[in-house]
């Protein structure tokens, strides 16, 4: 952390953009359990891909950053949850 990361969070405190949380444990336990149970992975499958595709998807994760399997699941998940859009703004699911 710098110097410039500290002040903006001196900053958003100031301002009121902070909350007390009066039992903070509760509320961490209940929030690590929802993160938990979203990012369970608990059933496997199989598809058959395309080499093609599969080397876009490896490049498109290598400059996102993730692994491929981690950007396969992500796109899955926007599509069946709806927020996967194409470019014209509608909705594929």
């Amino acid at each position: 952390m710098n110097d410039n990361d500290e002040t903006e969070i001196i900053e958003s405190i100031e301002s009121g953009e902070w909350e007390f949380v009066r039992d903070f444990n509760a509320v961490k336990s209940q929030l690590m359990k929802a993160a938990s149970e979203t990012a369970r992975k608990d059933y496997r499958i199989n598809v058959r891909v395309s080499k093609r595709d599969v080397e876009a998807l490896k490049t498109k994760a290598l400059e996102e950053g993730i692994p491929y399997q981690t950007l396969v699941t992500s796109i899955l998940h926007k599509y069946v949850t709806g927020k996967l859009t194409d470019s014209s703004n509608r909705n594929l699911a």
